[in-house]
């Protein structure tokens, strides 16, 4: 059972990595059993990758500070430079990874633009290039679950397989960008090993739906865990006592993962709450992210202006989008207030 979490005058909303230690976390990793990392004699750090391998059904697993380095390193250690990489327009290794596909891998990226966020066989298949001189050699397509820019979408496990299937037919590797696969576990109900068997590598976060401090796992087999330890080595993500971080990522998953619930049923109330003539939750709420699509030029600053100043927290998301995550420090009301908060917005209604 987790202390509550000590009181803050802001219902902090920009996203689920805000989150702190509880007391409990910090106790774990104060009393964490360690050793050197880089030297492979870390205790904890290596309890880590074996039960992540072993929950998402993967050979080997890698312990990386961050999911834009657990990303990249994917890409970096199952393609060329050169290669081509097909993924959707609003993923996150392409809109928030400072163009690291291009400038550490060397790859070229085409985007497949989607009403939703949801890739499927019939839109990679258009965008893949082909087996031609001329064009760059498709290496990988890259997935999303749950996918941030959507809303939080859960990408159908049906299309994760075919496009899986599909794309090994051809020689193809796969990527599961999983930063929050918990929340899509959580939510349907398939294992983790279920929704990462048809994919070669999955990336997850801690730091995010489960309230780590620090630190994300990239898992596949033990040939492709071999080269991005390598390269983790070339970009100086080689951490010494890392059983510190590693102890509280092995408490979150211990205490925090089947709690995602209650995110969940926060998110729905807060778009189901939501009655403002300007402000509209266009997307389904399949997990924790709510975002908020605001009418008006300039009106998502001011109901992020008005927001703050009622004490809420949000991130802008893009023009005319503002973005709310509830997270594990949030309680019913919060919620409340944040839906308050929402509904009060004067704005501009001229």
């Amino acid at each position: 059972m987790n202390t509550p979490f000590p009181s803050n005058s802001l219902v902090d909303m920009r996203s689920d990595t805000v989150t702190r230690p509880t007391p409990e976390m910090l106790e774990a990793m104060m009393i964490a059993d360690v050793g050197d990392d880089v030297f492979g004699d870390d205790p904890t750090v290596n309890r880590l990758q074996s039960t992540v391998a072993d929950l998402l059904g993967k050979e080997a697993a890698l312990y990386v500070p961050s999911g834009t380095m657990g990303n990249q390193l994917a890409l970096r250690a199952q393609t060329r430079p050169g290669d081509q990489i097909v993924l959707e327009d609003g993923a996150h290794i392409y809109r928030y990874e400072a163009g690291a596909p291009a400038a550490l891998c060397g790859l070229l990226v085409t985007c497949v633009e989607t009403p939703d966020g949801l890739l499927d066989w019939t839109r990679v298949e258009a965008a893949l290039n082909p087996d031609n001189v001329h064009c760059a050699p498709p290496g990988m397509v890259s997935l999303e679950n749950t996918h941030n820019r959507a809303g939080g979408r859960i990408l159908p496990q049906k299309d994760v397989q075919e496009i899986s299937d599909q794309v090994h037919a051809r020689g193809v590797r796969v990527h599961l960008d999983g930063a929050r696969l918990w929340h899509a576990h959580v939510a349907t109900g398939l294992t983790l090993a279920e929704l990462a068997a048809p994919v070669d590598s999955v990336s997850v976060c801690f730091s995010k739906a489960l309230g780590a401090p620090v630190g994300s796992m990239l898992a596949a087999d033990r040939a492709t865990i071999a080269q991005a330890h390598r390269f983790r080595k070339m970009w100086g993500g080689g951490m010494r006592q890392a059983g510190i971080l590693a102890a509280a990522c092995l408490y979150a998953l211990d205490h925090n993962l089947a709690r995602l619930a209650e995110d969940h049923e926060h998110a729905r109330v807060l778009a189901a709450g939501l009655d403002h003539p300007a402000l509209k939750v266009n997307h389904p709420v399949d997990t924790n992210i709510v975002i908020i699509d605001v009418e008006g030029p300039g009106q998502d600053e001011a109901l992020l202006g008005h927001l703050e100043n009622s004490g809420v927290l949000g991130v802008g998301f893009g023009p005319g989008r503002v973005r709310l995550v509830p997270h594990l420090e949030h309680s019913d009301a919060d919620i409340g207030h944040a839906v308050e908060a929402l509904n009060s917005f004067a704005g501009d209604r001229s």
